[in-house]
C-alpha cells in the first residue's frame, strides 16, 4: 500500500501566508537552525524556505540571509575541489583507455562523468535565483515551517518533518523511522503524550505516494482541485538530552483516504482542516478530545486529482 505522504510540496511564499493568515515568524528559532546547519551538513532545509529570506526586512532576517550565504558558499566550495577530483579522474583514465582498454579504467570513466553530472547540476541548483516546484518540496528529515501556538499567538517555527516524542532516546529516529506519519487511530496510543497537548499546522499544495502499478513501485502526485493551501493537521514535540542539540519535529496526521486515492491503491490521506477551525486545533483542550476529533472530522475535502511524479 505504500508508505504515506512520504514527500509533499510546501508553499512556497510561506512567508507572506503565515503573515497574511496571522502567524508570526520565530525568526530566533530560524537563525538558530540555520546557525546550527554551518556546522551540521545532515541538516536539510529546503531552497524554497532559504528564499523567504533573501529580501531582508530586519536585522534578525539580515543575518539570516548571511548564514545561508556562507553555507553556499561552503557547499559550493566543495562542489568545485571535487569536480577538480573528478575531471582529473576522467582525463587519467580517458588517456590509459587509448593505450589499452581495461575494466578499470572504463568504470573511472563512467562513474567520473556521473559525478561531473552530479556535481554540475548541484552547483546550478546552488546558484539558481528562480524558484521552481522541486525547491518546496519536502522529505522525511527535511526541517519545514509548522504553524503552533505560543505566548498567546500564531507562532511559525522550522521543524523537522519526522517527529522524536520528548523523552526518547536519541536512536529512536532510526528504530522508527515512520514518525513522520501519525495514524489518526493511534493517537491515543502510541501519540498519547502528544495528542491534546502540541500540535501544529504545516501548508502543503502537494503530496506524493509511492502506490504499486502493474507490479512495479511508482510515485504518484496528488493535488487537490480546485487548487488550493492544505492546513495540515500536525503534531510537534520540543525534545532535548544533555549533550544533544535540542530538536523541534514533527508529524502529519493520516487517516483513511477519500475514493479517488484509495482507488489508485494507497489506504492512508493527510488532514487538512478548515481555516475556522485552526485556532481550536493548535490551542487543544486535553479534557476535551472531542472536540479535536471534530475538528479532523470536519475537514475539508478537496477532490485529489493524480498523475505520476515528475
Amino acid at each position: 500500500m505504500g508508505r504515506m505522504c512520504y514527500s509533499a510540496q510546501i508553499r512556497a511564499d510561506y512567508k507572506r501566508f503565515f503573515r497574511q493568515f496571522g502567524g508570526v515568524l520565530s525568526l530566533r528559532a530560524f537563525a538558530k537552525l540555520y546557525y546550527e546547519r554551518q556546522g551540521n551538513p545532515r541538516i536539510k532545509i529546503p531552497k524554497a524556505v532559504d528564499a523567504a529570506f533573501m529580501s531582508p526586512e530586519s536585522d534578525e532576517e539580515r543575518e539570516i540571509k548571511g548564514l545561508i550565504e556562507a553555507f553556499n558558499a561552503e557547499q559550493a566550495m566543495a562542489l568545485e575541489q571535487d569536480l577538480f577530483k573528478q575531471r582529473k579522474r576522467l582525463a587519467d583514465a580517458e588517456r590509459k583507455l587509448q593505450v589499452k582498454a581495461t575494466k578499470k579504467a572504463t568504470e573511472d570513466v563512467r562513474i567520473a562523468t556521473a559525478k561531473i553530472e552530479w556535481g554540475l547540476g548541484k552547483l546550478a541548483d546552488l546558484n539558481r535565483v528562480e524558484l521552481e516546484p522541486r525547491d518546496a518540496r519536502i522529505f522525511p528529515g527535511v526541517y519545514v515551517p509548522v504553524m503552533i501556538w505560543e505566548d498567546g499567538q500564531r507562532v511559525v517555527k522550522p521543524m523537522r518533518y519526522q517527529c522524536r516524542p520528548a523523552g526518547k532516546p536519541a536512536k529512536f529516529d532510526a528504530l522508527y523511522p515512520g514518525t513522520y506519519i501519525a495514524r489518526r487511530d493511534n493517537l491515543e496510543g502510541f501519540w498519547k503524550d502528544v495528542f491534546g497537548r502540541s500540535h501544529g499546522i504545516m501548508v502543503v499544495n502537494a503530496f506524493y505516494e509511492h502506490v504499486k502499478q502493474g507490479g512495479e513501485d511508482v510515485v504518484l502526485e496528488f493535488r487537490p482541485r480546485p487548487q488550493q493551501d492544505m492546513l495540515v493537521a500536525c503534531l510537534w514535540s520540543a525534545w532535548s538530552a544533555p549533550g544533544e542539540p535540542d530538536l523541534l519535529s514533527f508529524a502529519a496526521i493520516s487517516d483513511e483516504p477519500p475514493a479517488e486515492i484509495a482507488a489508485v491503491g494507497h489506504d492512508r490521506c493527510i488532514i487538512p482542516i478548515k481555516p475556522e477551525n485552526v485556532d481550536t486545533w493548535l490551542r487543544p483542550d486535553r479534557t476535551n478530545q472531542e472536540a479535536l476529533y471534530k475538528v479532523l472530522d470536519d475537514r475539508e475535502r478537496p477532490y485529489y486529482e493524480h498523475r505520476l511524479a515528475a
